[in-house]
């Protein structure tokens, strides 16, 4: 019995998606729920399950193909005929994946062409092969690499630049002692490994003390839709996390209501899962705020840019011991920059600073932002 093999339903905001390399090709056999192939989309690598045990007896389409939700990409046969219905070659498959019945004869050697020695009074000019370009004082050429952008990629760099088309972006700065966290963590530090799993991060803090400042200030939480402002009652962060295919943002759902030790919880699952591409569409829609920590890759200073619909992103950036006054005196403190980027369309000013000044304030007095463990 054949059995089709279908791109599973995609979400609203996801049309298609890319084929990745196919795990199985015709021929081989495959278990019921085996992944056959990874789908790429603009926001997450989905798998595309086998619906039935049996032989791949033929792929519809090959690597790099863009299909949408529905769409056919290969046909199972299932049953006793299984082992017999598969022909030798895949339908569309690349030749560089291709199973063959005979081997290949070995390559011929190209007969050497004769060495002509060149006049040393002129340089030597020789055109260029595909894909290199020749530098004007040096005649060797320099080969160059061409490759698709991936999909997620394609679409960060779409929402990046309407972000600066559609937002009227505007940054306001601060600094924020880290000395009290720090105090903090290394008192808790131990216990709060050993009764929850997980490290004590400075992202819950964070999130904390954003939690805290919404309360002050709504706005910041807001989004603008047409004409219309949209208020949120939650607050559902996004935490931008490095994935080998690039920046994701998972989102932290209901933050306000959680605990210190399920905020880190829930964000070591999501480094995992974006290191093994295992985010789904669900952790990665929606959101009313985000934070983007570029302070573990060394950062100083940076202005973060929107992610829309949301009105506003916080950045974090590394601590770094810095001379600063204290009740008359210079002593030496870890101290972070604070970057708060929001669309001057919905928000003023005075709410932006105020908001950033109270995320300040939470961080430098930070007890409240984690009761004992």
């Amino acid at each position: 019995m054949k059995i089709e093999v279908r791109v599973p339903t995609l979400s609203d905001s996801v049309a298609s998606g890319t084929l990745l390399p196919w795990r199985k090709i015709v021929g081989e056999t495959v278990a019921r729920d085996e992944t056959l192939v990874d789908l790429e989309t603009d926001k997450v690598i989905l798998e595309i399950p086998a619906p039935a045990s049996g032989t791949v007896i033929e792929v519809m389409q090959p690597e790099g193909a863009v299909v949408k939700a529905g769409e056919v990409v290969a046909v199972i046969e299932t049953g006793e005929s299984a082992a017999v219905a598969a022909p030798a070659v895949e339908k569309n498959a690349p030749a560089a994946t291709r199973k063959t019945r005979t081997a290949a004869p070995p390559p011929v050697a190209a007969p050497a062409a004769p060495v002509v020695p060149l006049p040393t009074a002129a340089p030597v000019v020789s055109a260029a092969a595909p894909g290199e370009h020749l530098h004007p004082a040096n005649v060797m050429p320099q080969s160059t690499k061409r490759e698709p952008m991936s999909r997620l990629r394609q679409r960060v760099a779409e929402r990046l630049v309407a972000a600066q088309h559609t937002a009227a972006m505007l940054t306001t700065f601060n600094e924020v002692n880290m000395q009290p966290v720090n105090e903090l963590r290394q008192r808790y530090k131990a216990e709060f490994e050993v009764r929850h799993g997980v490290k004590l991060g400075y992202m819950s803090f964070f999130v904390r003390a954003v939690c805290q400042a919404m309360q002050q200030f709504p706005i910041v939480n807001a989004a603008i839709d047409g004409n219309d402002i949209v208020w949120q009652d939650d607050v559902d962060i996004g935490i931008a996390i490095s994935s080998p295919r690039g920046l994701v943002v998972p989102i932290l759902r209901r933050a306000q209501t959680l605990s210190s030790a399920e905020i880190e919880l829930a964000i070591a699952d999501f480094a995992q899962r974006a290191r093994a591409s295992r985010l789904t569409l669900e952790d990665l829609s929606g959101g009313s705020f985000s934070i983007t920590n570029g302070g573990v890759f060394g950062s100083l200073l940076s202005t973060p840019i929107l992610n829309p619909p949301q009105s506003a992103i916080l950045g974090m950036h590394t601590i770094q011991e810095r001379p600063v006054a204290e009740n008359g005196q210079v002593v030496i403190r870890p101290m972070m920059y604070l970057a708060l980027t929001y669309d001057h369309r919905l928000i003023d000013g005075r709410d932006a600073v105020q908001f950033l000044v109270a995320v300040k304030a939470a961080l430098e007095a930070p007890d409240a932002l984690l009761p004992a463990p």
